[in-house]
């Protein structure tokens, strides 16, 4: 349990106030920067739940994927569905490299996995929230949790009032949002109460519900190089997919309902979908390969040639789904179920009914209007000392850290500015 220092609400006459409204990565990142470049500040984190950082905590299974292998501004920003433009100029400034390194000062090693995510050496989320807590301390940081923010007012002289959940109030003379996800947020309200607009929110990175006899019984199977699309068409998203209870998952399916988390929506989670078992393998590969089979193996059995990389369940599923026996040898395949046995594993149609989200690890499409805001200091185009970090604006990324790195970056842009005495 945090020993919590008191709110006070008289500082220093040369000292400036900066208020941090919640306690997750982008909270964190942008007090201690701050605290650090300006020693001098009052810097306090609000947090209105009872724990600090409680999504860092459940992050990758509890092992926190800290950020990703990726070291150039140009490739990262492909991972980001929404505010990659943005991000773009403001991963010049702090991408990867320098989180790694930041991390690696307070005595925290990062190791990369081959998929390029990368997590702390002691694989425990606990390690990233002791660095952080022990930084916010070391650096003077106060911070208060049981704390929300039920309204912020612009105040006529400078700064702002803030009116806490106890209704007592604060001014302070800069304000940075870090409240992760808007959704079902009360500081919804006092956003656009100042002028900002929030774009429609709703769910990123969900799984889809899909009920097919071709997945019944075969949960927990997986495929580790497949490519999935949305019908009529849509950027295809490549990498394991997963058969679950209630149908597909898996990075694939997750960052394809990122890409398309908008239209899912538009939708009611009602969409189909196209899976390529094979990933990027063609029907005419295929059709080239059967031939092949057909000529040098004929009288080999068609269900003992599994395809690479393809569950022998799931193969012989999609088969008895293409009316193919299983004592048909090769040179017995007739030509229309060979044809139906290629589209089922290069063009196999599911229907997605609806979604399902991971409510610990819940990802929002939507926020703050990006337009708004100035990413050289993360600070609103609208009022002064108001700035903004992390999820709470129109920025989500898909899985494998990129969510957290943009809360690094915008976290560490925005305390620099913070510290800046204007």
């Amino acid at each position: 349990m945090l020993k919590l220092k008191p709110i006070s609400t008289s500082s220093p006459s040369q000292s400036q106030e900066i208020a941090i409204i919640g306690g997750g990565a982008a909270g964190f990142f942008a007090a201690i920067t701050a605290a650090e470049a300006d020693p001098s500040a009052k810097i306090t984190i609000y947090e209105k739940g009872n724990t600090f950082l409680t999504k860092v905590k459940i992050s990758g299974g509890g092992r926190c994927n800290v950020t990703h292998s990726c070291f150039d501004p140009a490739e990262l920003i492909k991972n980001y569905p929404r505010g990659s433009r943005e991000l773009r100029g403001a991963f010049h400034r702090w991408q990867p490299a320098d989180t790694i390194a930041w991390f690696a000062a307070r005595g925290v090693t990062l190791k990369t996995e081959p998929d390029g995510r990368m997590f702390p050496d002691t694989d425990s989320s606990q390690t990233v929230i002791d660095c952080f807590i022990k930084a916010a301390r070391d650096a003077g940081v106060i911070l208060e949790t049981g704390t929300a923010i039920k309204q912020i007012n612009a105040s006529g002289t400078g700064g702002f009032k803030l009116v806490l959940s106890d209704d007592n109030q604060m001014h302070t003379d800069r304000i940075c949002v870090t409240s992760g996800s808007l959704k079902a947020s009360p500081l919804t309200r006092a956003i656009e109460s100042l002028g900002h607009t929030v774009e429609p929110l709703v769910p990123s990175l969900f799984a889809f519900n899909v009920s097919d006899k071709r997945l019944e019984g075969l949960a927990g199977l997986s495929v580790q190089n497949a490519s999935v699309k949305t019908i009529p068409k849509s950027p295809i998203q490549t990498g394991p997919i997963l058969i679950t209870h209630r149908g597909l998952s898996g990075p694939a399916i997750l960052r394809l309902s990122a890409w398309e988390a908008r239209r899912f929506k538009e939708n009611d989670y009602h969409l189909e979908i196209s899976i390529n078992w094979l990933g990027s393998t063609s029907e005419i590969d295929l059709r080239e390969t059967f031939s092949h089979h057909r000529t040098n193996s004929g009288k080999s059995l068609v269900k003992t040639k599994t395809p690479d990389g393809i569950p022998r369940r799931l193969w012989e599923r999609l088969l008895e789904y293409s009316g193919i026996a299983p004592e048909t040898q090769w040179s017995q395949l007739p030509k229309d179920k060979e044809t139906t046995l290629i589209h089922q594993l290069t063009d196999c149609r599911f229907q997605v009914t609806g979604k399902t989200t991971n409510k610990d690890e819940f990802v929002t499409c939507g926020g703050v209007r990006l337009k708004e805001i100035d990413f050289r200091t993360m600070a609103s185009r609208l009022l002064p000392g108001l700035h903004f970090a992390g999820e709470c604006l129109d920025i989500d990324g898909i899985t494998g850290g990129f969510n957290f790195q943009a809360a690094w970056t915008t976290g560490h842009i925005a305390g620099l500015a913070m510290a800046e005495k204007s």
